[in-house]
């Protein structure tokens, strides 16, 4: 019981705190005269990630690494079928060809190269120093890019800045108590998931992979999915699915990246067997589903949700 109440209270702070967070820093970075377009490329974009950057952090000291493996993969699959495919639901979106060619690369290189690392049997600091430099040419590249010739695209990094910074922009004391007090919700939050979720699993008899893999994946995930179905809910599934791909790309060459430099990775067998394979086929669904008419409808969204439901059959299926 004392378990499920730090899940619960983990999952309500990193909501909250992820939350604060980035509303903090958009209000912060609007004050200082930041670009929209740079607001929501870095702040929105890995903002709502760093529930999965702290949590994977967490569990990678605290000597899970499978769990901080599991957050990663894990959330990743979940952002394309679990999250998009809900968003979906509520609204087809509209995909911007010229942006999303660019995008749809890096999404497929930062997934076969997490994919090919992992194969190695470590994510070692080496390996995170290469993520993490991916990361910095893609956002380089992604600002250039939109600076040089404005499309859809910036309009639409523009839009998230200002989902977040909310109706009534937040004077600088509060911005700053907002921030503040998000780091520490995201902190405390993390430890009290990470602390819950392994509790959960060694007395359930279940692989601390599994659980990294599902419960903390999810919990992490909560801000992209608040910020996906409010967007959804108000017409502007293209903020849901800029959401997704920003945060997937960042979690496996930012999040991944980072903790591997901390702390190298060993990587447990049955991930590259069976989850990583998962992983690209969503990743591939998601670049599929986009190529056909430049639209995900209702439709594949449906289908995305069935293959979540499948992936968590098979893996909670598997263990019995």
């Amino acid at each position: 019981m004392l378990a499920l109440l730090e899940v619960g209270a983990g999952m309500a702070l990193l909501l909250g705190g992820g939350e604060a967070l980035v509303r903090g820093a958009v209000a912060i970075a609007r004050r200082l005269g930041v670009s929209p377009l740079l607001i929501g490329l870095t702040l929105v974009g890995y903002g709502t990630s760093t529930p999965e950057l702290v949590a994977s952090l967490e569990a990678a000291i605290g000597g899970v690494p499978n769990v901080a493996l599991g957050n990663v993969v894990g959330s990743n699959i979940a952002n394309v079928l679990l999250i998009l495919g809900a968003a979906v639901l509520l609204s087809p979106v509209r995909i911007e060809p010229r942006a999303f060619r660019r995008d749809a690369v890096a999404l497929t290189v930062s997934a076969l190269a997490a994919t090919a690392l992992a194969a190695t049997g470590e994510v070692g600091r080496l390996a995170g120093l290469l993520l993490v430099g991916l990361l910095a040419l893609y956002t380089f590249e992604t600002y250039r890019a939109e600076r040089a010739r404005p499309d859809e695209w910036g309009a639409i990094l523009e839009a998230e800045g200002e989902l977040k910074e909310g109706s009534r922009p937040l004077a600088p004391g509060r911005a700053a108590l907002f921030a503040v007090g998000g780091i520490v919700g995201v902190v405390v939050g993390a430890g009290l998931l990470i602390d819950g979720a392994v509790t959960i699993a060694r007395g359930l008899g279940v692989s601390e992979l599994v659980i990294g893999l599902t419960l903390v994946a999810v919990g992490t995930s909560l801000p992209e999915l608040a910020t996906s179905l409010v967007a959804a809910w108000r017409g502007h599934t293209e903020l849901a699915y800029g959401n997704v791909v920003g945060s997937n790309i960042y979690n496996l060459l930012g999040i991944l990246g980072v903790t591997a430099l901390v702390s190298p990775l060993p990587v447990p067998p049955e991930l590259p067997r069976v989850d990583l394979p998962v992983m690209l086929a969503a990743t591939a669904a998601l670049i599929l589903f986009a190529l056909t008419g430049w639209r995900i409808g209702r439709r594949e969204g449906a289908a995305l949700l069935a293959g979540y439901l499948l992936y968590l059959g098979w893996l909670f299926g598997a263990l019995g």
